[in-house]
Parts: C-alpha cells; structure tokens; sequence
C-alpha cells in the first residue's frame, strides 16, 4: 500500500450498538473501493472485519479490527469496534485515537444503548460524528423516527445528507440533499443513477437542504454574514462552511441506506474524503514533523505471530527496521517490519507518517496506552481510560500438568486485553480472572483452549469469610507425650476475648515463672498458627486477644514445640467455648445509574441485604447511589445491573469490613464446609 501524506488521511472509528450492521457497513465501503471482489457477510462468517472463531461462531464483532479503504486518492483507516457492552474497552481504544465517529444506528431498532454509550464517550472527548441509519430495507424501516430519536436524545443539531427514496422492500436509494439530485442506486455494484427528485420529496428535500446551508454558514463567520443579509451560498461555500462545522462538531449529518444491499455505501465515502477532518486539519494535536510521538492503542496476542500492536502516529513518522523509545517503559524498542491490517490480511508499509494508523509486530515490552517517541525527544501522550472489570471467576486447568501453561496464556492475554486482570489469592488457593462481563469471559476460556491449548473449569469464587468469638473464656492447654528416653511437656492457661483493636493481640501476664519467658514466642506462635482455621467453617480468626497468665512446665521435657502444641490446643478448645461466630465482607459499593432505574436498583440491593448510605445526583440525569452490601451478594451484580438498567449502570466497590453473618446463612456455609470436609 502507498503511503499517504496527513492531508490525505482520514481516521474514523465505526461505534453503534450490536446489531446496527457496523461490520457490514465496513464490508460495503472496502467492496465499494474494490478491496473486495464480492461483499463478505457476518452471517455467512465470511465478513473481512469478523475473523476470530468466536466472532464467526457468535456473529458479533468482540475485537477491534483495522480496515483501511482508499477512496478518491484518500485512504480512510477504518476501526470496526464491538456493539456489545463487555467489549466497551475496545471502543474507547479506537475513539481515542481517531478525528471523527461513524455511528451506525438500524433503522428498525432506532437508538439503543450502545449507541447511547457510544455517543457519550465522543461528546467527553468533543469527537465529530457522522450517523449512518442503515437497514433501510427491512421491514418497520422507519427513518423520519430514528432521526427524531437522534435529536430527542442528543440534543444536538441532526441534519439529514440524503433521504430514503423508498423503505422497506421498495428503498431504492437517495435524495442528496448537497446536489440536490435522487440517487438510484445500483445493488450489485453500489453505483448509482442521478434522476431528478421525485415530487413527493420535494418539500423534504427543500427543507433538508435549508438546514444544511444554515449548518453551513454557521460554520464560517464571513458565510454568516453573507447568509443573514439575505445572499445564496454557492455550492463550494457550502462545502467550505460544511467542513468548519463539522471539525467544530456543531452539527451531526444524517446519511442513509442498506449495507446488505450495498444501497446509500457511496455517498458515505464521499462525505467522509469531501467533509471529515484529516489529521492536519485538527488543531488541536497540531503534527509537529520533527518530533515522533505515536500511541498504541490496541494490542493482539497470537501465539503463532506473536504481539501485534496497534499504533496511530501523532508526530514524525515511523519506518520498518528502525528503533523507537517506549516512554511509559523507559526502553528502547526495534521496529521491524511494519504493515496495515485490512481485517487479518497484512499489507506492508515502507513508512508511516504523521496521522496515519499502522502495526508492528513482536516489540518486547510495549503495551496499549504506550506513547513511542525518540529517547532524545521523549514525550508521553494521554493513555486510554478503559472500563475497569469487576465480574469474577475462580479458574483451574483440567489438567494438573497444564498450570505453567494456563498461567503463560494468561499472561499474554492479559498483556493484550486491558480489561481482564487475574490474580493468585493466597487466602482461598485460588485464581482469580476478572472481566466486563459474561461473554467477554466465556470467549477468554474459549480462547485458552483454541489459541493456547488449555483447557480450564471455572466457577465462583470463593468468599474469603472470616470467624471471630464473642465471649471471653479461660482455657488450658496441656501437652504431654512420654516416650522412651526425653518426654515432652508443655501446659498453659489462656484468656481468649474479643478485641476491636486488631487482628490479633498476644500478651502474658505470668507470675512466679510458672512458664519461662524462653517458652512466650513459642505459645504467640502457636496461636498464630492456630488462628488461621476456626472452628466453625475453617476460615481465619480475627479480633482475639490472648493473654497467657498460667501453666507449668517440666525442666527436662519442656520445649518450644511442646508450649506451641499446649498453646495451640487451648485456643481450639477455648474458640468452641467462646461463642464463635462467622463473618463475611461488607463492601462499600457506589453505583452510577440513570435516574428512572433507581427505584429497581434500590428494591434489588435490599434485597440483597444491602444498606443504602446516600444518594447524589450527578450529569446527565445520572445518580450516585451509595450502599454496604455483603460481598457474597455481589458476584454477579455485573450481570443483574447489565440487566436492570439495559447497559446503562456502572459500578465500583472497595472492602470496607467484616460483619457477622445471619445466623440461618452461617448453618448453610458451616453444613456446606463439614460436608466437604467429609469428601
């Protein structure tokens, strides 16, 4: 592929909720440009930008995937994002990097949540964005309501660039509202045939065209002027103030059409070379040619390749077989080869320049939201604020031998997704894998076993309870062995009561040397050996105090090992005496949900034995519920919160402490502990 000067670059990232046809939309632009000699499609799992097995098996897009498309001497770097909320963080990643957003919403569906979500994410970053309603073809297609949709919910001012001629079956192409011309397009090709416009859209089209000259006039104050003192726009004024406008995102135009069919495809690509800003027109991050700085923004791990990164240049340019610094990581990297993607396909580039998007692969220790730059020269540019995972599962290999294995697999999965964490709780002997959600989980299992070769079970983890006394008890310990030869002797007397103090306090208040202080060490070891495992469930014991006031001891057969059996023994039996009780974690939650859901959301945490502590509207018409809800109740509230609020909640927690667990669930966890015991 040749290389392509800033100016003639155009970065667009494709976002919308799933479903919407974003993946067959980009099918039709490179069928158009003739990258493609027929039109892939997802259900057929011949779609150029859905190549992973578990995208072809799903029909749905998980992954980002690059799709450069040359168009009218333009090349146009396409980034094909998911439509489904697990898979949100590869969203931001392209958003991140790109001028302008193509949000593609059905036509039948209208606005949903992901394209709700979507949106919000380029209004924070003041992103420029272009809707393509698509599916024109189908049955309830409805265009005039989705638009309405776009300006009830956006607030922002939607102007229509084409309207359907035709819906449903009889959707034939498009009224160009810039040439003011029907379009009758041609599905087997994407060509069209300009007629004039058909008299009953007419009055439409005139309106349309109306608001597309105000637009553009408000785009430039010398147009302006010209507009309010009664002057016609020619149609390269027009263009002109289309252009400014849209750079300053103070309109969203409105294309249509059917990407199946490949009806409307064309007019898309020609708004995107004619109106969407280039990386040199962008103010803002002004390419500053001497200076390389470039930002990954997705990484791929592929067992046979090895890492593939993704990176857009914002400065200078990057060649094959030269050395970069990686900032983050203070160390140098060799670039070798480096190439562009067009879905799996690598094509190879001899450079990259200023505002273009490319991929390297094997670097060492680069990461995604890694800046790349010069060592004499270095910069670090603004990272990626991916979603944080917060739905768990505990993993293990099927097979034994299998764990190096699964734990390098999951290293260099980790290393290329940035919203999965795993971690080995030392408490409950367990590995833990953390994501965004059950279908971002379930492909991370499947591609263990397809990509790596390891199979692993999963279930959820467990509750790291705790067990604690609510009595104070006095209690001995007494250990005495007598073999033939040297005997062991060891006897203590021990308070045992609850504290708020800590975890665990040890003192001694011996009188008369009933035990010598050479023995105090061993009986604090003993017990703290001895509170690892309670005795109700087997959980570790917290808030004792032990005070050794007593004992005795023998001048041949005491021992260290001895005084530590007899300290260990008197806190087993002392812990049944004290009124020993199970608690479990309470965990500080603050939950962001849109204001119509809070009554749902509040019946559910009572339920779930939670505590309202507060409430505080925040913007957009969201609110910041603030709760204490035992952990145990929260494994899965991902998934209840994904459901109650259609997408739209979020939530963090953090520990906040340990309370006692109802007496009926405490039965249900000790039965469960003595029956596994028994196993």
């Amino acid at each position: 592929m040749k290389v392509y000067d800033s100016s003639r670059i155009r970065n667009i990232a494709v976002i919308g909720h799933g479903g919407a046809g974003k993946t067959s939309l980009v099918e039709a632009m490179l069928f158009n440009a003739g990258h493609t000699s027929r039109l892939g499609k997802v259900d057929d799992g011949t779609a150029t930008t859905d190549f992973f097995p578990e995208e072809i098996k799903r029909k749905i897009s998980v992954s980002t995937a690059l799709a450069p498309c040359e168009w009218r001497d333009c090349k146009i770097n396409v980034l094909d994002t998911p439509g489904y909320a697990d898979f949100f963080g590869e969203v931001k990643g392209a958003v991140r990097v790109v001028d302008s957003v193509l949000v593609t919403v059905c036509a039948v569906s209208g606005v949903e949540v992901q394209t709700e979500i979507g949106w919000k994410e380029t209004e924070q970053k003041s992103i420029p964005k272009i809707v393509f309603i698509n599916k024109m073809d189908r049955e309830n297609a409805n265009f005039d309501r989705v638009v309405q949709q776009l300006k009830d919910f956006s607030k922002k001012n939607i102007i229509p660039l084409t309207l359907p001629i035709g819906s449903e079956a009889d959707f034939k192409g498009v009224v160009d509202i810039l040439k003011m011309k029907a379009c009758i397009y041609n599905s087997k090709d994407g060509s069209y045939q300009e007629q004039e416009i058909p008299s009953d859209l007419i009055s439409a089209a005139e309106s349309a065209r109306d608001a597309v000259v105000e637009a553009a006039a408000e785009g430039d104050d010398e147009l302006l002027m010209k507009y309010l003192d009664g002057e016609a726009l020619s149609d390269e004024e027009v263009s002109i103030g289309l252009k400014k406008a849209f750079k300053a995102d103070s309109f969203v135009p409105v294309l249509c059409g059917t990407a199946l069919n490949n009806m409307g495809v064309r007019h898309l690509l020609d708004f995107i070379v004619d109106v969407v800003p280039s990386p040199a027109d962008k103010a803002e991050e002004k390419l500053n040619e001497g200076t390389l700085s470039a930002l990954v923004f997705k990484t791929l791990a592929d067992p046979y390749v090895g890492r593939l990164n993704f990176f857009r240049v914002y400065g200078g340019e990057i060649r094959s077989d030269s050395v970069v610094y990686n900032a983050n990581k203070e160390k140098e990297e060799k670039i070798g080869q480096v190439f562009t993607m067009r879905g799996k396909h690598q094509e190879s580039l001899s450079e990259v320049k200023a505002g273009d998007i490319a991929v390297v692969a094997k670097l060492q220790v680069t990461e995604t939201g890694d800046t790349l730059c010069k060592k004499d020269n270095p910069v670090i540019l603004e990272g990626i604020d991916f979603p944080e995972p917060m739905l768990s599962i505990a993993i293990e290999p099927k097979s034994k031998g299998d764990e190096d294995k699964l734990s390098g697999a999951i290293g260099k999965l980790t290393e290329a997704d940035p919203t999965l964490r795993i971690e080995k709780n030392t408490e409950t002997k367990e590995t833990i894998l953390t994501g965004t959600g059950e279908t971002h989980l379930d492909i991370v299992l499947e591609r263990l076993q397809q990509k790596f070769g390891v199979e692993v079970t999963s279930r959820k983890p467990k509750i790291p309870y705790r067990e604690a006394i609510r009595g104070t008890v006095q209690q001995e310990g007494k250990y005495k062995k007598q073999t033939g030869g040297r005997g062991q002797y060891g006897h203590v007397w021990i308070t045992f009561e609850p504290t708020t103090e800590a975890d665990f306090i040890f003192e001694e208040k011996i009188f008369g040397g009933a035990v010598p202080k050479q023995y105090f060490p061993a009986v604090e070891k003993g017990l703290r050996e001895a509170i690892t495992e309670g005795v109700l469930a087997g959980y570790p014991v917290i808030g004792v105090k032990a005070t050794l006031y007593d004992g005795s001891y023998h001048p041949v057969d005491s021992s260290e090992m001895a005084f530590k059996i007899a300290a260990s023994m008197a806190f087993k039996k002392g812990m049944e005496k004290a009124d020993p009780v199970l608690l479990e974690p309470i965990m500080n939650v603050e939950i962001t949900v849109p204001e119509q859901f809070m009554g749902d959301i509040m019946g559910d945490l009572n339920g779930k034995r939670g505590r309202i502590m507060g409430m505080e509207p925040q913007a957009d018409g969201m609110q910041l519920i603030k709760a204490q809800v035992p952990l145990a109740e929260m494994q899965d509230y991902p998934i209840v919160l994904k459901s109650i609020t259609q997408g739209r909640g979020s939530f963090k927690m953090e520990f906040f402490s340990y309370e006692e667990v109802p007496a009926k669930l405490a039965e249900e966890i000790i039965e469960k502990h003595r029956a596994e015991k028994e196993e």
